[in-house]
């Protein structure tokens, strides 16, 4: 028999709760919050009711509450559920959509559900790095595109205007990041020195170099770390040097950026060492 799990993590950088219900077998009543649910099935099935509409979800599928929508759900055939959520505050939401849209307003999800959602995906990384306290940069950033994502394609929502890109605070970002790649790096420290609020520096310095800034600093910082492996530097003394918080850290993004691990490409230089 599957151990029901249930873990709770508040985030005190994004200021949203996450859940985690793993082989839970509870039947919810008929209830409401005062507060924004986007969850998903991780795996299982749930017969759902919403607003007095009947829904059957499974494994993928995203699920949004509305503050005060009423809803209900049991399980089918005494299946067991894994789920996954966010609880967001509309004061979170509202300050959120306001950055995203340049509209104070709180969004108002049309559907409960969303079948096989492409943005599944995406909420789960994000409740990973919230149940593993991950960094804020990158976590934040989640969040961001994230929240962008599910307003466009499930909200009703005023018509957003764009301003365009702003090259040069783009170009001022890129600096500081290559200047200061060794220190610890906030999205609040760039939007201070760009002046932009968080979602527009976001959306606008990716337009502008096809990545994010988080992956911006990830990459500036292995190609600087690829610098000192190649002087012979130890791996553990290039992860910090470069600004990595450890070497699990470190060897993790090297593979995933150079293909080798960061032992596997020193030995390309030492080998040709006369």
């Amino acid at each position: 028999m599957v151990q029901e799990e249930r873990t709770v993590r508040f985030d005190h950088d994004l200021q949203i709760e996450a859940y985690h219900f793993h082989g839970i077998m509870q039947k919810f009543p008929n209830h409401f919050h005062e507060y924004y649910v986007i969850g998903f099935i991780e795996n299982g099935q749930r017969r759902l009711s919403c607003k007095n509409k009947e829904y059957v979800i499974g494994t993928g599928d995203l699920i949004f509450f509305n503050p005060l929508d009423n809803h209900a759900c049991e399980q089918i055939e005494n299946k067991t559920l894994d789920y996954r959520c966010l609880n967001i505050k509309p004061e979170i939401m509202r300050k959120v959509t306001k950055e995203i849209t340049g509209t104070d307003y709180l969004p108002h999800f049309t559907n409960p559900v969303a079948y096989r959602s492409e943005q599944t995906s995406l909420l789960h990384n994000l409740h990973e790095m919230i149940m593993n306290e991950s960094p804020n940069f990158k976590k934040e950033e989640t969040f961001y595109f994230l929240i962008e994502q599910l307003i466009e394609e499930y909200a009703e929502t005023p018509k957003e205007t764009e301003d365009g890109v702003n090259e040069q605070k783009i170009r001022n970002i890129c600096q500081h990041l290559e200047a200061h790649y060794k220190e610890r790096i906030t999205l609040d420290d760039l939007a201070r020195i760009s002046n932009m609020n968080k979602y527009s520096l976001l959306r606008s310095f990716t337009r502008f170099r096809g990545i994010t800034p988080y992956r911006y600093l990830q990459t500036v910082r292995i190609n600087e770390a690829k610098k000192l492996l190649e002087q012979g530097v130890k791996p553990l003394d290039a992860a910090l040097q470069s600004g990595f918080v450890d070497q699990s850290h470190f060897s993790h993004f090297f593979m995933e950026f150079i293909g080798l691990t960061p032992g596997q490409y020193q030995n390309i230089f030492i080998h040709h060492v006369k």
